[in-house]
């Protein structure tokens, strides 16, 4: 089943769950506002998808906190802030793909 990792605010996450809908595509989507990921879940997101592509360097919080200033490992400080997290990711069967591509959320889902 199609993982989609993201937050409801994010419109990015919204337009990859009504494609989702739209398609009737079996989905799980993991509300980053409620939960935060295991350890588990980060392992597996880092090994599928590099740490500078789950990196979203335009968000907010990464300007606001001055992470363009920084020297940082990119891995604990997703851990420790998800609002540093490219979203929606899309996850499934040990593939992941972070942010909305119309085609790979077709590719994931069909796996």
């Amino acid at each position: 089943m199609l993982q989609v990792i993201g937050t409801k605010k994010c419109k990015e996450t919204a337009k990859a769950l009504r494609a989702c809908k739209e398609r009737s595509l079996p989905h799980q989507f993991v509300n980053l506002s409620e939960r935060s990921l295991s350890d588990g879940e980060w392992n597996s997101l880092f090994h599928s998808i590099s740490d500078e592509d789950l990196l979203d360097r335009n968000s907010a919080y990464y300007t606001k906190q001055g992470y363009q200033y920084r020297e940082f490992s990119i891995q604990e400080e997703l851990k420790e802030h998800p609002e540093l997290l490219k979203t929606p990711v899309l996850r499934n069967k040990g593939k992941a793909h972070a942010g909305f591509d119309l085609s790979k959320l077709l590719e994931l889902g069909g796996s």
